[in-house]
């Protein structure tokens, strides 16, 4: 049986809970470096996913951090597949934080990040083209090729 591999289908879904030893203390906000680790794990997890096995993380192209998250927040990380090439694809992640009292959730940080399949050796693998089947599905993958587009300008690469 063949699994259409879908964005939805690499979605992955991560709750955490600030603890005081992911923040700096005396203010209680959050280390960026954790974030960026949660965010690593929880895009990893959605192109292995989409790979079918490993991956390794080729580069963070954008972080952006758009609210302070504070010590006793719960911390939902939302990171799916965007866009694919032959051995990379582009894996978005949101994260909001979420009031257990209100349930009321705040954007506090986006990330694109760029994964590359491999073999058992370390070494580049192909991987399955994205199946498409949602309008948003169709967005995130135009504005990820505009990304690439402009990272390889950026590298001198195009």
């Amino acid at each position: 049986m063949t699994v259409a591999l879908t964005p939805e289908a690499s979605r992955c879904v991560m709750t955490q809970i600030v603890m005081p030893t992911h923040t700096n203390g005396a203010a209680g906000v959050m280390f960026g470096g954790v974030m960026m680790q949660w965010i690593d794990v929880c895009a990893g997890v959605a192109a292995m996913r989409h790979a079918g096995g490993s991956v390794l993380t080729a580069s963070i192209d954008r972080l952006d951090f758009l609210s302070p998250v504070h010590v006793g927040e719960v911390v939902v990380l939302m990171a799916q597949v965007n866009w694919t090439g032959r051995t990379s694809m582009e894996v978005g992640v949101r994260v909001e934080t979420e009031d257990m009292r209100s349930r009321h959730r705040r954007n506090t940080t986006k990330a694109y990040l760029t994964f590359v399949g491999v073999d058992a050796h370390g070494r580049p693998l192909s991987i399955q083209p994205l199946t498409l089947v949602t309008d948003d599905d169709r967005r995130r993958y135009g504005d990820a090729e505009r990304r690439r587009a402009e990272r390889l300008r950026a590298a001198g690469r195009q």
